[in-house]
This record gives structure tokens, sequence and C-alpha cells, in this order.
């Protein structure tokens, strides 16, 4: 083993790996939850390509993947509507979803001063 695998733990060359752990994640996600659909996100300078879940209420997770086409076919693989993000832009029960959660940490936040 050479000394930056050493350094790394052997972390080189995995990211097929980590993309499996991705989908994994999606798809266990993807199962916990009602009304999900899929928005790809295109790959930028910063990061790769991703595939955004969001639920009937806002909720929502990302991830990692190979390329868009890999998140049409896990997409199809659970009979899931997907969306290009630059052609239909974030779902607003997103960003609902993400205020009332910045209000309710706001609120947690006051509940502890108070005590």
């Amino acid at each position: 083993m050479g000394l930056l695998a050493r350094l790394t733990n052997g972390r080189i060359g995995t990211r097929g790996s980590s993309a499996d752990d991705g989908l994994a994640h999606l798809r266990a996600w993807a199962t916990s939850h009602e009304g999900v659909e899929g928005f790809v996100e295109p790959r930028t300078t910063v990061t790769e390509t991703t595939l955004l879940l969001v639920d009937k209420d806002g909720a929502w997770t990302r991830r990692r993947v190979p390329a868009p086409a890999a998140a049409r076919k896990f997409a199809r693989s659970l009979a899931m509507p997907i969306y290009d993000v630059q052609l239909v832009g974030y779902p607003q029960r997103m960003r609902d979803h993400d205020a009332r959660q910045r209000i309710l940490r706001k609120r947690a936040g006051q509940a502890d001063l108070e005590s």
C-alpha cells in the first residue's frame, strides 16, 4: 500500500462505491416518504450531478449521482416522476418546508434561552 493510500485509508478510487451509497440512501429515503419526486441538478465546477428528492410535505434529501441518465434510471425503477431542475425550478413546497424549519429552530433556540 502506498503512502497516499495509507493517508486516505484506502479511499483512493472509490468513487463508484460512494455513488452506490448515495443511491442506497436515496432509495431508502424515497421508500420511507410519500409523494416523492426527483429533480436532477446539473454538474457544476464545484459539484457533481446530484439528485434531489422532495416528498409531498417538502422534506428533501440530495445525493450525488454518476450522471443525469443514472438519475432517470433510478427514478424509473421507483416509478417516480423526475424533472430537470434547470427547466422547472425547485418546488415551492420545498422552500415552504425550509422556512417552517427555520421558524421552528428559532423558536426552539428562544425556548432554550428562556429556561
